[in-house]
């Protein structure tokens, strides 16, 4: 559905919704115009899905509209595997930007025509000074800039210098356009910013027609301009840009002047998201990949088993504001638990099996329970279970010598297996190293499904797997990839020395009920007792299934703490 088609629905206040609402109700704008504006150097994360949700949300509560514009003015960081992933995610999300998909390279002319216009109002100029000369002359915080010795070439000098670098005549970083603003600026962003700089690289898109290519600062706020943007909303760290954002509007005819305003980015912890991290940890293989399920990218949030929808509750539930803070991570599994709860239907699988023999049971009979797919939504339907004489428990279901207030499976304690027959404990079988490999059972006939007939309360329900039956499963339960709330902070100088060991454990040989067996790419369920699970998007497939665990039932770091 596009942002037009949507109808209006009620959000909660933020001040971002009451500039939007005000500037409508004035009479500012009669629509609302907003732009999600990736470089496609990288995949998106779930600080991104914040930005996604509160730019295409904006547009579409208010009845306007929200583009996706591709900031590809860095050709040697650029990848189209990059800007593909960020489409796919972008309507994974939910959000449609219809016919409005730009790219800043469409607008390289324009960019190239406006810097011709700053130059010749005498507020652009040629440098030649290296890089290294440009930042010493910069300054610091509490020390003004110094000119550059190029700074008062003339105009005709500039305007031929500036050409002839778009003709290739000059090497890499030779040469750079800087705007000529202030260099006492208390504004750092406003010390004669560089505008343009020689780059004699390709770039995916427009191929060898460029050898130079503009700074983001520049490109950015005149594509939004260009684009009629009436609200541009950047992350917390672009309020020091602002100045320069209106500077450069203010200097050019630009057929608009859109608003900047800030909100706080999304800080998540046990996690970093930082571009250039995640990078790292992909390129040193401390993770399998950008889809690692333990990454906080979209594509490994998504192959670990969460919904868009839990993705959209969870931005709206942390809110906007203009603070930066940092959201615990139990928010996020939250979201996913909520939205699991209600959606995923029931099944059950056995991840550490032990075999229970049921003696006094048919040999070679088969029986079939009906099981509802979910206890609170009937029109969800029900699925048949097949049981036999063995079946597999899950070995924390049972204890030789139980623990007080343990109900579950023991020497001579009656339990029920779900939906079945209440079963009790006679004997076990023990390797030679003393341990229980197999439970010995009897069972009540008259039990059948999971009611004493004589009326007797059974305290324990356990699930189980008909051993028959069973399909076999690699399960992966995934866990934080850091140990500490803040990786690489204050305290840690490389966030590396942080990251948790135990953040991922495999577990073969795990059975299911075989109506798993037909499970497909982005299916969710939830493992009776044990947590929220999905087929593997990379790996799984018929014959040798791989779930990944999306959460369990509840929030269990807190007490592992």
């Amino acid at each position: 559905m596009t942002t037009e088609e949507t109808p209006v629905v009620e959000k909660a206040a933020n001040f971002i919704r009451n500039i939007v609402t005000d500037d409508l109700k004035n009479g500012k704008h009669e629509t609302i115009v907003t732009r999600f504006p990736p470089e496609p150097n990288g995949y998106l994360h779930i600080g991104h899905a914040k930005s996604i949700c509160l730019n295409f949300g904006l547009a579409r509560d208010f009845g306007g509209r929200c583009h996706l514009r591709f900031d590809d003015t860095n050709p040697t960081k650029e990848d189209i595997e990059y800007e593909d992933s960020i489409k796919e995610n972008v309507k994974w999300l939910g959000f449609d930007w219809g016919q409005h998909m730009y790219y800043a390279s469409d607008y390289f002319e324009k960019f190239y025509q406006y810097a011709v216009v700053l130059i010749e109002k005498g507020l652009a100029y040629v440098d030649s000074s290296t890089a290294d000369e440009i930042r010493a002359m910069r300054g610091t915080l509490s020390e003004p800039g110094k000119e550059s010795p190029y700074r008062n070439r003339s105009v005709a000098e500039n305007v031929n210098l500036f050409a002839r670098m778009r003709a290739g005549e000059f090497e890499d970083g030779s040469q750079v356009v800087r705007l000529k603003i202030d260099m006492a600026s208390p504004n750092i962003n406003l010390r004669d910013p560089v505008i343009y700089r020689i780059k004699k690289v390709d770039h995916h898109r427009t191929g060898d027609a460029w050898c130079i290519y503009p700074m983001y600062d520049y490109a950015h706020c005149i594509s939004d301009a260009i684009e009629g943007i009436t609200h541009s909303v950047c992350t917390l760290e672009f309020e020091d840009h602002r100045p320069l954002y209106d500077w450069v509007l203010d200097q050019l005819p630009v057929p608009c002047h859109p608003r900047q305003i800030e909100f706080a980015r999304l800080n998540l912890n046990y996690t970093v998201m930082s571009k250039r991290k995640l990078l790292e940890l992909v390129q040193e293989k401390l993770v399998d990949g950008w889809d690692d399920p333990r990454m906080p990218t979209l594509v490994g949030i998504r192959r670990r088993g969460f919904t868009p929808e839990s993705i959209r509750a969870f931005c709206e539930t942390i809110g906007v504001g203009k603070s930066d803070s940092l959201i615990d991570m139990s928010i996020l599994e939250d979201a996913a638990r909520e939205d699991l709860n209600l959606r995923a239907p029931r099944a059950m699988a056995v991840l550490r099996p032990l075999k229970v023999v049921i003696e006094g049971y048919p040999e070679g009979q088969t029986e079939e329970f009906e099981a509802a797919n979910h206890p609170n939504n009937p029109e969800m339907g029900s699925r048949m279970v097949p049981f036999g004489k063995t079946v597999y428990i899950e070995r924390d279901d049972f204890q030789e010598e139980p623990t007080k207030g343990f109900f579950r499976m023991a020497p001579g304690k009656e339990v029920r297996l779900r939906y079945a027959y209440i079963v009790k404990c006679e004997s076990v079988v023990k390797n030679e190293n003393g341990e229980v490999v197999e439970v010995r059972c009897s069972y009540d006939p008259g039990s059948r499904g999971g009611s004493a007939p004589d009326g007797r309360k059974i305290k324990g329900t356990i699930h189980w797997v008909s051993a028959e039956h069973a399909v076999s499963a690699e399960v992966r339960l995934y866990d934080r990839l850091f140990s500490t709330p803040n990786p690489g902070g204050k305290n840690e100088p490389d966030y590396r020395t942080s990251l948790n060991p135990n953040s991922i454990e495999v577990l073969s040989d795990c059975k299911l009920e075989p109506s798993l067996a037909a499970a497909t790419q982005e299916d969710r369920f939830q493992f009776e007792r044990l947590g929220y699970f999905c087929p593997d998007m990379k790996d799984s497939r018929p014959g040798a299934l791989v779930f990944n665990r999306t959460a369990t039932l509840r929030d269990s770091w807190n007490v592992k703490k």
